[in-house]
């Protein structure tokens, strides 16, 4: 994950602002003292500190894309495979969903750099 990041800085920007809103939106309760949220705004999430609150499940990473319209579709038929936007199939197969999963977050990666760099998408796989 942490290559990703770095690959991708336009996108790790976005990722990184979602995972701080997420976090900023559970700490609006009384049951956690006004000193810690304090903290909590003002540290600044990394591409380390994300690669670790990610760890290996890629599928976290899906409702950041579906809110940039990057729509990311698992299917199983004897092997996972995924499909990204409503049919713009990118094909290959897996044993695992984990694997699956892995890599269209790579490709979401991609899409999103793109989108957020040019008007413009295609990516090669």
């Amino acid at each position: 994950m942490i290559d990703l990041l770095n690959k991708y800085p336009k996108a790790a920007e976005v990722v990184k602002n979602w995972f701080t809103e997420k976090m900023i939106e559970s700490l609006n309760t009384d049951d956690v003292p006004e000193d810690f949220k304090e903290m909590i705004r003002k540290d600044v999430i990394d591409n380390e500190k994300l690669d670790k609150i990610l760890g290996t499940q890629p599928r976290t990473l899906f409702d950041v894309f579906d809110e940039n319209e990057i729509f990311i579709q698992i299917n199983v038929f004897d092997t996972f495979s995924y499909s990204i936007n409503q049919g713009k199939a990118i094909s290959g197969s897996w044993k695992t969903r984990k694997e699956a999963e892995g890599f269209a977050v790579k490709i979401a990666f991609e899409i999103l750099e793109q989108k957020l760099s040019t008007d413009e998408v295609t990516v090669e796989v």
